[in-house]
């Protein structure tokens, strides 16, 4: 059927769609228009508040950002790290006070706490004041590490008891949280409910009135029900608050619970963040947030950024002059092991994180829209509750509005003043009832439901949202850079092909077939110049290698090459690092061996490390120059090796002089090791095979309108061969420039240049960081909604970058992971995919949400306001509102925000952020019921008693049969409706629906309230029992929606928004105007 499409098709003017760029400061042209919440500066966002005319401002921002918590919460890390540095100033003050023979004082001898000769108070002292003198007194790194039993290079011993006896006598790496919000704080603002205090206030005036003129017995009835209505609200929006926050408790604690690698009896073991002990040693590489505090034990060009605790964005380089590390820095370059000192609340950043509290509030896209489509709406039923307010109160004062009998309500001069408040406080209620109705804060609320939502269940398909509104930015994306490297493939490597000596060995561990000098140099290099680690278990248990997947593949094929780690490292000793380099794509060392010789090993990109070789070992062990047939030899070895998908790693090393290596320790920090002149040694294929159900998950992305890039450092033949594995290239026809490119050869392009190649790449290969950096940035300028995958510290400045930053939970380092918006736990890119289906989730459960209670608005509010004004008296009295509200509000938020996601999602585009969140098809839908359903209950109202045939009934009763009939029909139309807003654009609105077995039951609980309320609850609700005619009657009106949705799917809508023809109005309207006061 053509009806204008997907109710969630993108606008052909929308600029997110890739057809045109247009600049986010430009275009927030409204208050209601925040178009980037990522990072958005609490001003900006306090200027949108104070711009919108909100109403219940308490209830509306109930899950947004608490600009003045967030204001102190900056205040006091600020306090705290200048205390830090005044107590450090005073230490250094003190170290200046030396003895008079010049020599250091020297510190108390320590005092010995539990088994440990040193207790947690010297430790905090010393690493708080970074208080060396006080090290070298424990007797340096060594000493410390003897009084805290536990061994530099083994660790402690793994068994429990150890471990609690540390954290008996030192603490555990946790903190005092602030404990979240109690349920009787959600309580207390719920009851700050603007329209519901008013109403309590005039049901406590109803209660005395009535009884004041009718006793207690029978006058407390009125006003009780709206009191016992009020309160029923509340205590539902309370609870629905409660355990919305309790989740967000939940992913709060998911979020800090880092895992690491902990050195314990000599092997590598993953642990908590939370478990680590005093004692423990922990390497750190790259990226790594140091997880307690400490001294460093060695490292090698170990850089950390100490930003996060004395908020100077300064990189301080640690050596065994500066050993000391705090808590929650981050490792900024270089890799090294550290002694843990102090944990928990005893270190400075266990202070921090006690004394603020984690905010999970932030605006959403969509909140901020939300928040300003209520805010009119509200206004809009302001103005008709004030109108129908006057009218009333004007057509009571002047007698006529009469009662059941026919009789004037109000006579002048004869009506006591009692009569005349209780009547005008009715009235008053009245209009009251339709603010409730008419003001949809259920909006907002129904975001934070379905984001609530949406993310436990993201976490169940391996998602861990830390940024809320990335659920719903994620539906809007329209292309995503992704990294190859276990993201598109299973991250499992293994050496399958080698070439050394000048030739192809086979099997690549055949060590038969090589002379003993090149594999006692390779062992010495693959041993040497890694992160990872071996452990071999006593009682000839497998060997536990770790590291990551390409350090492991290595090390396991030296370990075939009869490598013994350990030994290996204990002969010679390195003396200078240089860190593998995303950006120079090698990493090398220079070992000190025992004979006195100095080695440089490298390690890298094969054709990098190739093109700084001049020579290569031969089979006999000599030296042969490396000329240009040898060199064209290994560069065909590398493009085979890369077109069957392996990765390519060459290993070289270069004998060096001692009398060019420097023995002074500071000119060794800043020696550059030699690049150049090297000696190849091997060079390996490392495969790594495409993740199973990738190519699917692709192909969906391509039907959904998604466009998946490859970003890789890896070798461009290698991406291209992964890329037509994965469907990313559909033939080797499409592996041509610009679609497959290099990082370099886009790096060269001018701006305007990369804008167009940007949208044609499918694969960059050989990137650096900043080449990714760059590319999300052009695919932004053009439009696009870019999500990125990243792992690497260096991948930082994309992650932020980009609209939804994606970091990988196993491979990713913290730096990435805390300027991602959602971690990807089991680095899948079908996981991807499955969080673009969350988000698209999102938007279409809170667009049939919309739906769904703009309906109810609209209708309620049409037959109150036509009622009131034309009779004076209302078919629906306050409380069944405040019942209708609560259908509405949370029970319809519930029903229609925990919609799961379905396949139906990604085969329409994606949704343009600034796109009409009421779409045609939607007004359409919507406007069809609401005229279905005020037609019919008007006509209930003013023709109701001939249709019932009780025009001989008392009055009373009559009328009291009548408004119960509204009513049940009424809420019945809802009910049927609610099934018809699940499905705004497909014939079929049941499908699916026992899946959704909170749907099912939310129906199922309004129906049986419902039949309470009418059959037992008359009192209170001014109802009377219906018979089993008239219950079906309200059934039939209700279901009557159904076939009436069907038919109304066929009328087709035009492309164009509706708004868009008010915009142009209003547009026109303005110009003459304009000229006129030109002239």
């Amino acid at each position: 059927m053509n009806n204008g499409g997907s109710p969630y098709r993108r606008h052909r003017k929308d600029v997110e769609s890739g057809d045109g760029y247009e600049d986010e400061h430009e275009s927030v042209y409204s208050p209601f228009n925040i178009v980037r919440t990522k990072s958005a500066p609490l001003d900006r966002l306090r200027r949108w508040r104070q711009a919108a005319l909100v109403l219940n401002a308490s209830r509306r921002f109930r899950y947004t950002l608490d600009l003045k918590k967030e204001a102190e919460k900056k205040e006091i890390i600020a306090k705290i790290r200048t205390h830090s540095q005044v107590l450090r100033a005073a230490i250094r003050f003190q170290e200046a006070g030396k003895t008079p023979d010049g020599s250091p004082s020297v510190p108390p001898s320590p005092i010995p706490t539990g088994d440990y000769d040193v207790s947690p108070e010297q430790l905090a002292a010393m690493t708080r004041d970074h208080d060396f003198a006080a090290l070298q007194n424990f007797g340096g790194v060594k000493g410390l590490a003897d009084k805290l039993k536990t061994n530099v290079d083994k660790g402690i011993h793994e068994d429990e008891s150890n471990i609690l006896d540390r954290k008996n006598v030192f603490g555990s790496n946790t903190y005092p949280r602030k404990k979240g919000r109690s349920f009787w704080m959600f309580l207390l603002d719920a009851c700050r409910d603007t329209t519901l205090i008013i109403l309590m206030v005039a049901a406590a005036a109803s209660l005395a009135l009535g009884i004041k003129t009718e006793g207690i017995k029978e006058g407390w009835y009125d006003g009780g029900s709206i009191a016992l209505a009020v309160i029923i609200v509340i205590v539902v929006t309370a609870i629905s608050d409660y355990k919305q926050s309790l989740q967000f408790q939940n992913l709060n604690e998911e979020k800090q619970n880092i895992q690491l690698e902990v050195v314990r009896g000599g092997r590598r073991v993953e642990i908590s963040i939370f478990d680590i002990v005093v004692g423990d040693v922990i390497p750190l590489k790259i990226g790594d947030q140091v997880p307690a505090d400490g001294v460093l034990i060695s490292g090698h060009s170990l850089a950390i950024d100490e930003s996060s605790m004395t908020g100077e964005s300064k990189i301080v380089n640690k050596d065994h002059r500066t050993p000391f590390l705090m808590s929650g820095c981050k490792v900024a370059d270089g890799y090294g092991t550290m002694l843990a000192t102090s944990v928990g609340i005893n270190t400075e950043w266990g202070l921090l994180m006690a004394s603020i509290s984690e905010d999970n509030g932030e605006e959403t896209p969509l909140q901020v829209r939300l928040n300003g489509v209520a805010t009119f709406i509200g206004i809009v039923g302001l103005v008709v509750a004030v109108s129908v307010l006057i009218i009333l109160l004007a057509r009571y004062f002047t007698g006529h509005t009469e009662d059941a009998e026919g009789r004037a309500q109000f006579i002048a001069g004869k009506t006591s003043v009692g009569d005349a408040v209780d009547g005008a406080i009715k009235i008053f209620t009245v209009a009251v009832t339709i603010v409730v109705v008419a003001v949809p804060e259920g909006l907002p609320l129904a975001v934070t439901l379905t984001l609530a939502y949406s993310m436990r269940k993201m976490m169940a398909d391996k998602a861990l949202v830390r940024r809320l509104s990335a659920c719903e930015t994620m539906g809007s994306a329209t292309t995503i850079c992704s990294d190859k490297t276990g993201t598109l493939t299973v991250n499992m490597m293994t050496v399958v092909e080698a070439y050394i000596c000048g030739k192809k060995i086979d099997p690549p561990s055949n060590k038969a077939e090589l002379p003993s000098g090149i594999v006692s140099l390779l062992i010495e290099g693959v041993a040497q110049n890694t992160t990872g680690s071996v452990f071999l278990p006593e009682g000839g248990q497998d060997v536990e290698v770790s590291g990551s997947p390409t350090e492991k593949a290595i090390l396991q094929w030296g370990l075939k090459l009869g490598m013994n780690f350990e030994a290996v490292r204990s002969e010679s000793s390195i003396i200078h690092a240089f860190p593998f380099n995303s950006e120079k794509k090698r990493g090398g060392v220079a070992v000190k061996r025992a004979d006195s010789e100095v080695h440089v090993h490298w390690k890298g990109a094969a054709e990098i490390v190739l093109a700084a070789c001049t020579r290569y070992m031969d089979i006999n062990g000599q030296l042969i120059p490396l000329d240009e047939r040898k060199v064209e030899y290994f560069k065909k070895a590398i493009e085979d090796m890369a077109a069957g998908s392996l990765r390519c790693v060459a290993i070289a090393y270069r004998p060096l002089k001692r009398e060019t290596v420097p023995t002074d320790e500071e000119e060794l920090t800043s020696w550059q090791l030699p690049e150049g002149d090297l000696i190849l040694l091997a060079i390996v294929g490392l495969k790594d095979p495409c993740r199973p159900g990738v190519r699917e998950a692709v192909q969906l992305c391509v039907k959904a309108g998604v466009k998946v890039r490859m970003v890789t450092g890896d070798n461009l033949q290698t991406a291209k061969a992964i890329a037509l594995e994965c469907g990313i290239l559909g033939s080797n026809a499409d592996a041509t420039e610009p679609n497959l490119i290099e990082g370099k050869s886009f790096r060269a392009l001018s701006d305007a240049q990369r804008l167009d190649v940007a949208e044609k790449i499918s694969v960059m290969g050989r990137s650096s960081p900043n080449d990714k950096l760059l590319l999300v940035q052009a695919l932004r300028k053009r439009g696009h909604v870019v999500a990125v995958t990243g792992d690497g510290t260096n991948d930082a400045p994309a992650l932020h970058e980009a609209d939804i930053g994606l970091a990988m939970g196993i491979q990713g380092t913290e730096v990435a992971k805390e300027s991602s918006d959602i971690i990807i736990l089991d680095d899948n890119f079908a996981s991807v995919v499955k969080v673009v289906r969350w988000g698209r989730s999102v938007y279409a459960n809170i667009q049939k949400f919309i739906q769904f209670q703009l309906t109810v608005n609209v209708a309620a509010l049409i037959i109150n306001v036509v009622a009131a004004v034309s009779s004076g008296d209302v078919p629906l009295n306050a409380v069944q509102l405040l019942w209708v509200n609560l259908i509405m509000d949370t029970l319809g938020a519930l029903a229609l925000a925990t919609e799961p996601p379905t396949d139906h999602l990604m085969d329409r585009p994606p949704v343009g952020r600034r796109e009409p969140l009421i779409t045609n098809i939607m007004w359409r839908n919507l406007l069809i019921q609401a005229f279905y359903q005020v037609s019919v209950l008007l006509v209930l109202n003013f023709r109701g008693r001939e249709i019932l045939h009780s025009q001989h009934d008392p009055d009373e009763h009559a009328i009291k049969e009548k408004n119960t009939l509204i009513f049940n029909a009424f809420v019945f139309a809802q009910i049927f409706n609610e099934f018809n807003a699940r499905k705004p654009d497909e014939f079929n609105v049941f499908k699916g629906v026992t899946k959704n077995r909170l749907f099912m039951g939310i129906v199922a609980l309004t129906v049986v309230l419902q039949v309470i309320i009418v059959m037992f609850l008359g009192k209170f609700t001014t109802t009377v029992r219906l018979s089993w005619q008239l219950w079906l009657v309200s059934i039939v009106i209700g279901f009557i929606s159904w076939p009436l949705a069907l038919v109304g799917k066929l009328i087709p809508v035009p492309e164009r928004p509706f708004g868009d023809y008010f915009i142009n109005l209003f547009a026109s309207c303005k110009k003459p105007r304009n000229r006129g006061n030109e002239d």
